[in-house]
């Protein structure tokens, strides 16, 4: 096959697969079903190489379910919503609907050259209102159900973007999309009480087994359930208690000093008792800072106050510190640097005492012992028990028990986990459907005035305050309670409120009373494959999940975690480097199309690592890929062709069917073992078609019924890797309709009990060769190979054989 057919082939069953929408998926109770899905791409312009991985893996999985006879769901969406929109139409003067709907348009023309197998006629855009309506539905879900709510408090503040972030949002200090540094700022914002199922993500993960291990612990640790205490330092001089949570209560005899946030209330009213100048210049100099920079180093400043330690009544310095994080845990700290590292270093800095409590198990010197064992030391009695000598993990018991018996404390769970700031400054995203009235205070849109629609006439500036509050006749309304004059909410809500429910809108996206039908629901859900990046883990994915167990509580849908299987691919490197725009490394689609054709696109990225690990493009690889595929084509072409059926003797027959149902059963085991591991199965491919070229003869003389096996066999077995080429085949073999209309081959497994094995030969200790000999064959039996083989026996001409190591079937060393 010419390089040039590739394109016809390819847009002619493009064509077929949509003028007779062959993967339309129908509701049918009848059937068994399967639910597979990428995650959807945001339509930022032009996909290239390094996108089509994610999408190509999805589409094999899906082929081969089609042909396992399964009613397969396979949507494709656009996650449209988003910053990058917002800032093009700031660059370009376009409206932002204008350049994602051109975004839309170009990417679809991709996919669709890509051959991947969606049912186009589900396709859905979150940023339309007919799908926004049901985001705003979400909310007010969540609002009545008491999970939404404003308050005021410092946020992450992208000073690039001029938004907010929710802390997911924010990695290593940087913005998640520009990457560029978050300081703090003090808004009203809106969020979304996730932290009310941190116990429940936390369980659920248990019963995900179609889950890496990786990606449930990045969640655990991202929740961060710990169990330790609350305790109540005394401050004299304010007459109030300063509460701490600490993980460790057993090393509170050895607190020395106490850390609170820059942002603590405390410290508004030690400013204001004392008017300290070093103290204000302190504040001022850490509100600069971005929170990355404020834990890189550790500084403080003495407020010159004290506090009283529960357990001892010792009277400890209290100071203000830039690494101690005002929305975390209490805002202040317990500082004990004989067994914290962090506070060890900062007792070294500012000169201040450390008393060890816990005697080291081991020597250790010029740093803390922070492991959790050993005997307590130096502390005396409390409550008249003697301490010193207990096991530091019973004395952590006792002390939680003697601060509740004295009203100074009490046990704790804590969670790193945050309430989800859903907040966004900006104009492209989905209007919060609230409303405020002077008279009715916060009052929530009616579902039946859903959606709020977004103003098509707002000058977009990338100033920090919404464009739509620049807007009076969006927010000028009328209160649905008392009918008086009102404003509307002017921030917008984040995309990943958008994508958080996504999937189940695939279900039934047409639906316009509800965000979907629950008997379509009930069918289709969960989705029984999810593809998608890493980079996802602790974000999309966590907002999901949450999302599926509240409304799996509200009895509204089927499941409470909506994927049962997930995949996270590795990137395509070009370079050495992920590829990228930005970087100028990409690949496009369109060369790859155009020069070799969709299908060896495809295969090369299956072929070239498994699906979880990152991949290096080569150009040369991709060419190898190529020959193969012609190679492929001819030789099942000149199959269907060839006309020849002669005497051929049963060992050659089963010698054949043997390799051919190796093949099958290899592919097989890889889709059903949800491993994916495609570089082994199109390896498998290329070794049999190795296999078959070197034995034409032998194939050419099977039987008709067997050659129609082998023919139905490849074709069907690379037709989840190159589906144009295998339908191509298919077509020329007779055959009519899609071959995904067909059913997978079924593996006759008399064809797979192995009568012969090939073991390799050497002659004192290297190979010098390979027999094909029969299972179990004696040592006498393999020499007498040996001798007569004249590859091998050319070693030993000449040559005394002083000693045989063998092992049956295994192996065999002459030493000559």
């Amino acid at each position: 096959m010419k390089i040039a057919d590739f394109q016809q082939i390819e847009e002619k069953w493009q064509k077929y697969w949509e003028e007779n929408q062959v993967y339309k998926a129908v509701f049918d109770k009848t059937k068994p079903k399967y639910y597979v899905l990428e995650m959807f791409p945001y339509p930022s312009g032009q996909l290239h190489m390094g996108h089509a991985r994610n999408y190509c893996i999805g589409d094999a999985i899906a082929r081969y379910y089609f042909l396992k006879g399964y009613n397969v769901l396979h949507p494709i969406g656009w996650d449209a919503f988003g910053l990058p929109a917002e800032n093009a139409a700031i660059k370009n003067k376009i409206h932002p609907k204008v350049w994602t709907e051109n975004n839309i348009n170009t990417m679809r023309k991709q996919l669709k050259r890509l051959g991947i197998s969606y049912d186009w006629s589900r396709e859905i855009n979150t940023s339309t209102p007919q799908y926004y309506k049901f985001t705003q539905w979400m909310f007010l879900k969540l609002f009545e159900n008491g999970l939404a709510y404003r308050k005021k408090g410092l946020v992450n503040w992208c000073f690039h973007c001029n938004t907010v972030l929710a802390n997911e949002q924010v990695i290593d200090g940087k913005c998640w999309r520009c990457n560029n540094q978050v300081g703090k700022k003090e808004l009203e914002q809106w969020f979304i009480r996730i932290t009310k199922y941190a116990d429940s993500l936390l369980e659920e993960l248990e019963n995900l087994d179609g889950w890496s291990n990786y990606v449930k612990q990045m969640q655990r640790n991202w929740i961060g359930k710990s169990l330790g205490a609350r305790v109540k330092f005394w401050v004299p001089d304010f007459q109030e208690y300063l509460e701490i949570f600490t993980t460790r209560p057993d090393t509170l005899p050895g607190v020395t000093f106490v850390c609170i946030a820059p942002e603590h209330s405390l410290v508004k009213k030690i400013v204001e008792k004392t008017n300290n100048k070093e103290i204000i210049e302190y504040l001022e100099k850490t509100a600069s800072l971005t929170t990355t920079e404020r834990t890189k180093e550790k500084t403080g400043v003495f407020t010159s106050f004290y506090c009283q330690n529960p357990l001892n009544g010792n009277l400890v310095p209290i100071w203000i510190a830039n690494y101690v994080l005002g929305d975390y845990g209490t805002g202040a700290v317990m500082a004990v640097p004989a067994h914290d590292q962090r506070d060890y270093e900062f007792a070294k800095t500012y000169n201040l005492p450390i008393i060890p409590v816990i005697m080291p198990e081991y020597e250790i010197e010029n740093k803390a012992y922070e492991e959790q064992k050993g005997k307590m030391f130096n502390v005396g009695t409390i409550d008249g028990i003697l301490v010193d000598g207990m096991d530091c993990n019973d004395f952590k018991v006792f002390v939680v028990k003697y601060l509740e018996s004295k009203g100074l404390g009490y046990e704790e769970v804590n969670y790193k986990l945050k309430d989800w700031l859903i907040s966004r400054q900006r104009y492209w995203g989905a209007p919060i459907p609230i409303i405020y009235c002077d008279s009715c205070g916060i009052v929530p849109v009616p579902y039946e005035d859903l959606p709020v629609l977004l103003p098509e006439n707002v000058e977009i500036t990338g100033k920090g305050e919404s464009p739509l509050s620049y807007c009076p006749e969006f927010v000028n309304t009328t209160c649905p309670k008392c009918g008086g004059k009102a404003k509307r909410e002017t921030d917008t809500m984040d995309t990943f409120m958008c994508s958080s429910w996504y999937f189940w809108r695939y279900t039934s996206p047409y639906r316009n009373d509800l965000p979907f039908d629950k008997d379509e629901l009930d069918y289709w859900m969960p989705v029984d494959q999810y593809i998608g990046g890493i980079e996802h883990a602790v974000m999309h994915l966590l907002y999901s999940r949450f999302l599926s167990h509240f409304l799996y509580d509200l009895g509204l849908v089927p499941t409470k975690e909506p994927f049962k299987n997930l995949l996270n691919q590795g990137m395509v490197c070009k370079d050495g480097k992920a590829m990228s725009k930005s970087l100028g490394n990409i690949v496009s689609i369109e060369e790859i199309v155009e020069k070799y054709g969709a299908d060896t696109g495809r295969v090369f990225e299956l072929f070239v690592a498994p699906p979880e690990k990152d991949i290096e493009w080569s150009d040369k690889g991709i060419e190898g890929v190529h020959r193969f595929l012609n190679r492929f084509f001819k030789y099942v072409k000149n199959l269907i062709e060839s006309k020849s059926e002669g005497v051929l003797q049963e060992e050659d027959r089963k010698k054949i069917l043997n390799r051919v149902y190796r093949m099958l059963s290899k592919i097989t085991e890889e889709f059903e073992s949800k491993r994916y591991h495609f570089n082994t199965s199109i390896a498998a491919l290329m070794e049999l078609l190795n296999f078959l070229e070197e034995n034409v003869e032998i194939v050419n003389n099977l039987s008709k019924q067997d050659k129609d096996d082998v023919i139905d066999i490849l074709i069907k077995a690379i037709s989840p890797f190159a589906p144009h080429l295998a339908e191509e085949l298919w077509n020329l073999w007779g055959k009519k309709g899609s071959v995904f209309k067909d059913k997978w081959p079924e593996i006759k497994h008399e064809y797979l009990v192995e009568n012969k094995i090939t073991i390799p030969i050497q002659i004192n200790g290297k190979l010098r060769g390979q027999l094909e000999i029969d299972i179990d064959a004696d040592k006498d039996t393999i020499i007498h190979y040996i001798l007569n083989e004249p590859k091998i026996s050319k070693y030993i001409q000449n040559k005394q054989i002083k000693n045989i190591i063998f092992v049956k079937n295994k192996i065999i060393n002459l030493i000559v």
